[in-house]
């Protein structure tokens, strides 16, 4: 469906039951749903595990330093091959160092590559991923959505849109019973929850987490 058919059921839903929340997803209109799959898979994985919980611009830098570390070699290959010391001399910590190796090896091992992953239901993917250490469900949610495509995912784990949703709609209800309203495409509300958090007073454009 188009970002303008998706706008206007997303509001023609909200204007049973929630007006405030009606009446923000009009005032932010059509939204872009923006894949981010120009990378292998693996490695979109690594690098989104590198910059979570930083600031953009430190996140930038990272990466930078991991991927001249590979001095040109795949990266998934470095990653598997290369020692904690070598990571973590980039600015990734422990964990991420772990959770980045873990992943590597995993694909080597296993696939975790489009052919192995796509065919499979979103929910069965997100179980697949969250094997993986240091990979929780936000992490997957984000996953489905921005790389996999996914339209009907209500990342519940996401502080902004839970508490966005629960402001414009109800604090007594849960918003993962809420978003079930908006299905299939629970994964445009989100869209919108983010995009409300970061407008201006007339128009804004979705920050999707990265």
């Amino acid at each position: 469906m188009t970002a303008t058919l998706v706008y206007t059921h997303l509001s023609e839903i909200a204007d049973d039951f929630a007006p405030d929340l009606a009446e923000a997803i009009r005032r932010l209109g059509p939204q872009d749903f923006r894949r981010r799959d120009d990378l292998p898979f693996p490695e979109y994985l690594c690098r989104a595990i590198s910059g979570q919980q930083i600031s953009v611009k430190a996140a930038q830098s990272i990466w930078t330093r991991v991927v001249a570390s590979a001095e040109g070699k795949s990266l998934v290959d470095h990653f598997a091959a290369c020692d904690s010391d070598g990571l973590r001399a980039c600015g990734l910590s422990n964990a991420k160092v772990k959770t980045i190796q873990g992943i590597a090896r995993t694909h080597l091992d296993e696939g975790l590559d489009v052919p192995t992953l796509k065919p499979l239901p979103a929910e069965e993917r997100a179980a697949r991923l969250t094997t993986l250490w240091g990979v929780g469900a936000w992490t997957a949610d984000m996953m489905n959505m921005f790389y996999f495509g996914e339209e009907d995912i209500w990342p519940d784990g996401d502080v902004a849109a839970r508490k966005t949703l629960e402001k414009l709609t109800s604090k007594r209800r849960k918003t993962s019973r809420t978003a079930e309203r908006f299905r299939p495409y629970r994964s445009w509300l989100a869209i919108y929850m983010w995009a409300h958090v970061d407008a201006p007073p007339d128009v804004g454009e979705a920050d999707i987490p990265s």
